[in-house]
């Protein structure tokens, strides 16, 4: 049974060097990225962003969402959306079943992706390949 609450809660989401950050506070449902809508929020990736309401859409009706992003690329922003408001709805209805769910579905939902690119080193022009030698 979802808990009531009346102070808002404050939730990271990160992946690579995108951070989403989501304020819940009760309400009727809204979820509004960077001042948009979440279902006209164009990004490359952004059906990742809308699969935690998808799986709890009943979760999701009683509370308004402000998401804000920075860093990182489009796809790495809406995942890192999808996190916060994975998080987020955790904490809010303090529900192990729906920890057990979205778990169950995607295993990033709550932890994140801990996968960075990999530093430049010197010699080469990437993180691994090095440059062409030639002796004659």
């Amino acid at each position: 049974m979802p808990v009531e609450r009346k102070l808002p809660i404050i939730v990271n989401g990160k992946v690579k060097t995108a951070i989403a950050r989501a304020v819940f506070r009760p309400g009727s449902g809204k979820i509004v990225v960077d001042s948009i809508p979440l279902e006209i929020w164009v990004q490359q990736a952004s059906v990742k962003a809308r699969e935690p309401p998808l799986l709890l859409p009943d979760l999701f009706s009683n509370v308004d969402i402000n998401v804000t992003t920075t860093g990182g690329g489009p796809s790495s922003q809406s995942r890192a959306v999808m996190v916060a408001l994975s998080r987020g709805i955790v904490r809010w209805t303090r529900s192990g079943t729906a920890r057990k769910l979205l778990r169950a579905y995607d295993r990033t939902a709550l932890s994140g992706d801990y996968r960075y690119k990999e530093a430049k080193k010197f010699g080469g022009p990437g993180a691994r390949r090095r440059f062409q030698k030639s002796y004659r």
